[in-house]
């Protein structure tokens, strides 16, 4: 049995791959283009996967009627409805909420978004502060990672 035959079939089709990018300047141009700049390095999120799970399900109870299961809140988020008041953001990155600190978050599920321009109700009555951390958690486990690290960077810098 010999244990490198297996990788020849595997190396010849990465060869094949690459003399045919060569030969396509438009393909090579389009593998720069799409190549990162800098390399994406990860950064280590102040959750637990278990505070995934527990928030998971207090958002499905507590949030999930405005701000969707998925997170997604209301495509016009941005425009005031007839009350004047902000619908519910998305929660997944794909808004604001990334630009507030840890503290404000935890505040703004504890008091509510009344203050903010918003609807939401506060939670102070129904949700301790490790609750609150579970579900923000869950939030926050739906960023995409670039969006994670420039949130990680300005709640370090308390911006």
């Amino acid at each position: 049995m010999m244990k490198g035959k297996p990788l020849i079939p595997l190396m010849a089709a990465s060869l094949i791959g690459l003399a045919a990018c060569e030969k396509s300047p438009q393909g090579k141009a389009e593998a720069l283009q799409q190549a990162p700049t800098e390399p994406i390095v990860s950064v280590a999120r102040w959750y637990s996967s278990a505070q995934v799970a527990r928030g998971n399900a207090l958002f499905q109870e507590h949030c999930a009627t405005c701000h969707k299961p998925d997170a997604s809140g209301s495509p016009n988020w941005r425009e005031a409805d007839a009350e004047g008041k902000l619908p519910p953001p998305p929660l997944n990155g794909t808004a604001h909420a990334w630009h507030h600190p840890l503290p404000v978050l935890r505040r703004t599920v504890r008091m509510g978004g009344v203050p903010l321009g918003g609807s939401m109700p506060g939670f102070a009555d129904k949700l301790n502060s490790q609750q609150i951390d579970d579900i923000l958690a869950w939030v926050q486990s739906h960023w995409p990672e670039e969006i994670y690290k420039a949130w990680d960077r300005m709640n370090k810098n308390g911006t």
